[in-house]
């Protein structure tokens, strides 16, 4: 495994784990790159800074209304160079008592840039 490759995963498990302990802010300042785009339900949305960025599934809205918590399925490596990497993943949201609430193929780009890794760019089918 590369060193960069490395690095984008700790990224990705770091996002996860802040995202199931629903704290925002820390997805906005460590975990996320701006200006970030996140291609879903359609439409592409750019939050051009962290003030911009709201998380639906932390709020608990839309499909995300029962969240409690969400895995990854699967992290593989698409293609990686020293200062991006790409990932197709699948991750699966779940309710309070462990039922499904669904699962989502998406594709992750983790950039290198402030001498860190963080996730700049989201395109899958979930809400």
């Amino acid at each position: 495994m590369t060193e960069a490759e490395r690095g984008a995963r700790e990224a990705m498990e770091g996002f996860f784990a802040a995202l199931n302990a629903r704290h925002e802010d820390a997805v906005r300042y460590r975990w996320f790159h701006f200006p970030h785009v996140r291609f879903h339900s359609g439409k592409v949305t750019v939050y051009e800074t962290p003030a911009d960025f709201a998380s639906i599934v932390i709020r608990m809205m839309g499909q995300a209304r029962e969240w409690a918590r969400s895995e990854w399925d699967y992290v593989e490596l698409v293609d990686a160079g020293p200062e991006k990497v790409h990932f197709r993943v699948q991750f699966s949201r779940y309710r309070a008592d462990g039922s499904l609430i669904g699962a989502y193929k998406s594709l992750y780009i983790v950039t290198f840039k402030h001498d860190r890794w963080a996730i700049q760019g989201r395109s899958s089918w979930a809400e």
